[in-house]
């Protein structure tokens, strides 16, 4: 396992990521056994195919919301017997899945069931949530740890996972931020790009692989007010230059799957939408593969009010372009009565069912029912040693280093009486974070286990709960501290506040822990902020102020190895943020690549009558792109043609100005200054990971092609010539502006 998960095998592929076919395509062509099982199959085999439900024969034990009776593990086998399930989700295990199959090819055609799972960032053992290893700025690590979590999950009898989600979300509010890749689109699309091509590698045949499902479809991370399930206002260009950009990356990657979405757009709920899911998605993109709705998502349109039942609903979502409805037992119910009365085509119905069959060929299930279901896989491949070395690999390279004065961090070898203080100090049942159910707990690394592993004596206070006082907690807490050299602070949200239906209306660290902050920092003793959380925050007071504060988000099973090899430079932090920390809850939405308005608040000077909140400034705490290292560098000797044509290669010099190794993320923003439609600020464009030894420099070149510089005109994508800025930064805000013209 070892070679399959080591990055120098990895970054070969790394290159190749985009424009792959992954062999879906050609899965998807014509296949006379699935044409032969089609014609033998009733309406209700055919809709049964069409259906899928949490697997109540090896259950996790995890309810899921909304919680619908399905009855037990012997009523699913006989709903499997009589061709009621096509697919099963969120089970795990041999012993379960042998059964289940068992009892499909106990059926008149035998036809094999797919088991599916939210293997969102990894399985018994899980990796930073996706949110953190976005801060990365590296897609060959985005494409190695789903690789990792293909291998461990096909090893439990799993062969499809709903992941990755590649929603742009630009409203910290919103739970979900934790799924995906942060605030910028062209960030999530090289990300998504790599997780489809880590889960599915070339061949989705290969035992080892699985499939890949893009969700949600699409612009659920426009909900308006970071509401989950609310409904979106959003605009044509924002909907295509922010929001379907990645699915439109992973569909071109050869994603099998997409999952179709909660939220409405411009009226019409994405689940019963049929330019969506049919004329865009199918016609314009040439997408071949299996659409799956949310749970319960074709059900929902009633509640939308688009649906008058779930008769309509079924044949809304169906005739939309939905193949395969979850949980819901609509399709069950109602398809077989549409096609008798001529409400849906009956080619309509068989074009769902030869997709779903065409995916469970695919993966190579009808030559071997029982692939990815092994007692000897399930023994051996699962929460290996290579697993845990990349998991902790991952999580350092995840932590973002945000504020370091005095030069703080890293800490010394023989630092000193350490006390570790706040409600994750010895916590090992928050660190993985949301989406990680079926992770291995026993697995979890706490902050204090990963101290101690390096033989320091470490004292202890929680000094609250989490989102409770505990009583005398501050009192020992500021004992702990005062006998201290320093005080790690371990500080943030529980994995439980974030995640679906998980918004918070106020993205602070909860008001006990910030009492205790409070109380610590008046011992007068250096305090380093150890942030937990699944999303971007609002600091405040003794956090904010603190004088090193460092973002470990969720890193998975690893966790505390991992922050305590950063902690003491083991590894030089060289991740970036994903999504800005804003000043003020009330700044959300923001994010950095937003419009400049006709009115802009100026750096300095008077901010009367111009676009700005009276308590703070129009700008993050910390911006996107924002992260610190051990070492300092500086870009130089950025030298831009001036001008392009078709493509545009620029140079630039990085150098390690300071006294350690360490990796820097170049990044390239443009700002197209007049167009026919108003434009962002600063647009990431692209990015080069830089290893730089002390002293040493490198002549970095980033290159632009003309697609990079287009935008949604009049109902189409344009490009348009003129005058360019152009920035090569190592953040969304620095950086000496350059220009070019477009000719």
């Amino acid at each position: 396992m070892s070679p399959i998960l080591d990055r120098r095998q990895m970054l070969t592929g790394g290159a190749a990521i985009a424009g792959l076919s992954l062999g879906v395509t050609a899965a998807f062509a014509q296949n006379d056994r699935i044409e032969s099982l089609i014609a033998k199959m009733t309406p209700a085999e055919k809709a049964g195919q069409l259906s899928c439900f949490s697997d109540q024969i090896r259950p996790i034990g995890v309810p899921f919301n909304p919680g619908l009776a399905t009855g037990g593990a012997a009523e699913q086998i006989a709903r499997i017997k009589t061709g009621q399930i096509g697919m099963l989700f969120n089970g795990v295990g041999y012993a379960g899945a042998k059964a289940a199959q068992d009892a499909a090819m106990a059926t008149r055609l035998k036809i094999p069931l797919i088991f599916a799972g939210d293997v969102i960032h990894g399985l018994r053992t899980a990796y930073p949530l996706p949110i953190a290893e976005a801060c990365a700025f590296d897609p060959d690590l985005a494409m190695r740890t789903a690789r990792a979590a293909a291998l461990e999950t096909t090893a439990l009898g799993i062969h499809w996972t709903f992941a990755p989600m590649v929603d742009v979300a630009r409203d910290q509010r919103w739970g979900r931020v934790a799924e995906g890749s942060g605030e910028d689109p062209y960030l999530g699309i090289q990300l998504a790009k790599a997780r489809v091509r880590g889960f599915q590698g070339d061949d989705l045949r290969d035992p080892t692989r699985m499939a890949a499902c893009a969700k949600h479809f699409a612009a659920y991370g426009a909900v308006l007010g970071g509401q989950d399930y609310n409904f979106t206002e959003i605009s044509p260009a924002t909907l295509h230059e922010v929001h379907l950009a990645p699915f439109k990356a992973a569909v071109d990657a050869g994603v099998a799957t997409l999952m179709s979405a909660f939220n409405d757009i411009d009226g019409v709920p994405s689940s019963g939408n049929h330019w969506l899911m049919t004329d865009l998605l199918r016609g314009e993109w040439r997408f071949r593969g299996m659409v799956v709705g949310d749970y319960t998502a074709d059900e929902e349109l009633i509640a939308h009010g688009y649906a008058k039942d779930g008769r309509d609903a079924a044949k809304k979502a169906f005739m939309a372009g939905m193949d395969m409805a979850m949980q819901s037992n609509l399709f069950n119910l109602w398809l077989p009565d549409l096609v008798e009365k001529g409400e849906v085509p009956l080619a309509r119905l068989d074009e769902g069912v030869r997709r779903v069959l065409h995916l469970k060929d695919a993966i190579g299930l009808f030559d071997n029912p029982y692939r990815s279901i092994s007692q000897k896989a399930e023994r051996t491949s699962v929460s290996t040693p290579a697993m845990l070395k990349l998991s902790r690999e991952a999580g350092a390279r995840s932590i973002v280093l945000l504020k370091n004065d005095g030069n703080l961090l890293p800490l010394k070898k023989n630092p000193g009486r350490i006390a570790l203080i706040g409600p994750f100090a010895e916590d090992r049942k928050n660190v993985v974070g949301t989406w990680a159910f079926m992770a291995d707990e026993k697995l979890n690394v706490s902050i204090a286990q990963g101290l101690r592993a390096r033989g320091l004596t470490v004292t202890t206070a929680p000094g609250s709960e989490i989102e409770a006082p505990l009583p005398g907690g501050i009192a020992a807490a500021v004992a702990a501290a005062q006998s201290a050299d320093i005080v790690l602070l371990a500080v943030g949200e529980s994995q439980l506040m974030s995640g679906e239906a998980q918004s918070r209306s106020e993205i602070t660290i909860p008001a006990p822990q910030m009492a205790l902050a409070e109380a610590v920092a008046a011992t007068g003793k250096p305090i380093v902020v150890l942030l937990r959380h699944g999303r971007a925050l609002a600091l405040h007071g003794a956090v904010k102020n603190a004088p090193a504060i460092v973002a470990t988000w969720f890193l998975g099973s690893e966790s505390g190895n991992a922050i305590a090899d950063v902690l003491f430079g083991d590894v030089n932090p060289s991740a970036k943020l994903s999504a800005s920390f804003p000043n003020e809850s009330g700044q959300e939405p923001y994010f950095y690549n937003h419009k400049n308005t006709g009115r802009p608040a100026p750096d300095t000077g008077s901010q009367e009558y111009k676009s700005r909140y009276r308590e703070t400034k129009n700008e993050a705490l910390y911006p996107f792109g924002h992260g610190l290292s051990y070492t300092s560098f500086a870009v130089s000797n950025v030298v831009v043609p001036a001008r392009m044509t078709d493509t545009l290669s620029l140079t630039a010099t990085v150098t390690n100005t300071g006294a350690r190794a360490g990796d820097e993320v170049v990044q390239l923003y443009i700002h197209d200054r007049v167009a026919s439609r108003t434009r962002p600020v600063r647009e990431l464009k692209g990015f080069a990971r830089v290893s730089l030894a002390p002293g040493a420099s490198k002549r970095v070149t980033l290159t632009l092609k003309r697609e990079d510089l287009r935008f949604w005109g009049d109902g189409d994508w344009v490009v348009e010539p003129g005058m360019f800025d152009l920035w090569v930064a190592t953040s969304s805000i620095d950086g000496e502006k350059q220009s070019f013209e477009l000719v």
